[in-house]
């Protein structure tokens, strides 16, 4: 019986002949190719498989591929988003925009790399190089040989432990990361693997190094044993650093902090910060006592309005903030402040009110609130408000519940976080500078607090 083996999603792509339990021959394409590692760990490269390889392994053993009975390809593509899917449910995409992403997948070419694993039986049958054609004729993608995708730390496992001289073992698996796993760990007897757990996406300590090694200057996915080299000469001045990114739990498991781009800006600037728990009950506490709060919470708006992502937010039980706003903005005093109410609670102060998460709306401000909300009342009694609920923005849902059970008031003033001509910001640092260069008491970004010294009365 002949099993080929093939290595081919990622790096170093290579193939193995395996013959009746005994190995044959083993290949990595480079050698061939003289392309360090055969290609890039990129989807544009997923679909590549190691001909050069095969053919070597099938010319050592005398054979062509349709004397093969198993290809054993190590990745298991239903695995891919963390749950086991049935071969019906993988689409075929030739582009990244040509199907849905579903939800759980992490980025746009994911359908690409999955559809060349996917495949790979119709590639190795079709798709070798017309001067490595002869050992590859009369090869099918639905045969004669079985095709079985294996899941990937499973692959690294079985050669593992299946090599070693050892019935019984503990084994680890540790890498980048195969479909999801980035660490495995489990018990080898006899020909049986049974895995204990896991550690997934996107906790991956060779990701992490991978991450280094680029961070110096080499190449990833290629250089990290330079990096290893270079481990000889270090000393330990980053190890609490890496302690704090790298947690272990009580049960031996760990997991990586994100990055964090946006602490890492804020300590560039050397301004004062503190991570808040609840940047949102923070905030409502500033606002209670009239401050007023540049807002900077993820992925931008689009259009003209600010609505909770990047704006200034300030209370409306005061008639004065409106002037104040318009100062610290820079804009002609005669032009109203919007407010962003409560989807739940928009009826009782504003006439007729509905749904209106896009601030498209002017209703007349509910005569009976009329004095509870002054800074958000225009001169005719009128508001353009924005409703918001909690599926729509949490935190700044929160932010509002918060307030209203503080005070009473589940309406906040909220306009644009710009100042006179600038656009709203956009990044991290727009914000940062523009609330340094204006009136503004605070800035809260993600789950950091900026703040000025209190004004002097």
């Amino acid at each position: 019986m002949h099993t080929l083996g093939i290595n081919a999603v990622y790096h170093d792509s290579s193939a193995c002949l395996i013959r009746d339990g005994t190995v044959v021959a083993a290949a990595e394409e480079e050698r061939f190719t003289h392309e360090k590692h055969a290609k890039r760990p990129v989807p544009f490269s997923t679909w590549e498989l190691p001909y050069h390889a095969i053919d070597y392994c099938l010319r050592e053993a005398g054979i062509d591929l349709v004397d093969v009975d198993h290809v054993a390809y190590s990745y298991d593509p239903h695995l891919l988003g963390g749950q086991h899917r049935g071969a019906t449910t993988i689409t075929l995409p030739l582009e990244p925009s040509a199907h849905p992403v579903p939800s759980e997948w992490e980025a746009a070419w994911d359908p690409l790399f999955l559809s060349s694993i996917v495949n790979a039986p119709r590639q190795l049958a079709d798709g070798a190089p017309h001067h490595l054609r002869a050992r590859f004729r009369g090869a099918r993608p639905d045969g004669p040989y079985q095709w079985h995708f294996v899941a990937h730390h499973l692959a690294h496992a079985a050669s593992a432990f299946h090599a070693s001289p050892f019935d019984h073992a503990a084994i680890l698996t540790l890498d980048g990361r195969g479909e999801q796993a980035t660490t495995a760990y489990g018990l080898g007897d006899g020909n049986q693997i049974a895995w204990l757990g896991q550690v997934n996406m996107p906790h991956s300590l060779g990701i992490l190094y991978e991450q280094v090694t680029s961070y110096l200057g080499f190449l990833h996915s290629s250089d990290e044993y330079k990096v290893m080299a270079l481990a000889s000469y270090g000393k330990p001045a980053f190890l609490a650093g890496f302690r704090e990114v790298v947690q272990v739990g009580e049960s031996g498991q760990y997991t990586i902090q994100p990055p964090c781009l946006i602490e890492a800006f804020l300590r560039w600037s050397k301004l004062p910060y503190r991570r808040m728990s609840d940047v949102a009950a923070e905030v409502a506490t500033l606002l209670v006592r009239d401050q007023v709060i540049g807002w900077f919470q993820g992925r931008m708006e689009f259009g003209p309005r600010a609505l909770g992502a990047r704006s200034i937010l300030a209370s409306p039980i005061h008639a004065e903030m409106q002037a104040r706003l318009n100062d610290i903005k820079d804009r002609e005093d005669f032009r109203p402040v919007a407010p962003v109410v409560l989807e739940e609670e928009a009826a009782k102060w504003f006439v007729d009110a509905g749904v209106s998460p896009f601030m498209l709306f002017v209703h007349d401000v509910r005569p009976e609130k009329a004095d509870r909300i002054p800074a958000v009342r225009h001169v005719d009694g009128t508001a353009r408000i924005q409703t918001i609920n909690r599926s729509q923005n949490a935190r700044y849902y929160d932010l509002l519940r918060t307030f209203h059970e503080r005070t009473g008031v589940p309406v906040l003033v909220n306009t644009s976080f710009n100042t006179r001509g600038e656009p709203i910001v956009c990044t991290p640092r727009d914000a940062v500078e523009s609330f340094w260069t204006s009136p503004l008491d605070a800035l809260a970004v993600g789950s950091f607090l900026v703040q000025k010294q209190p004004r002097e009365a």
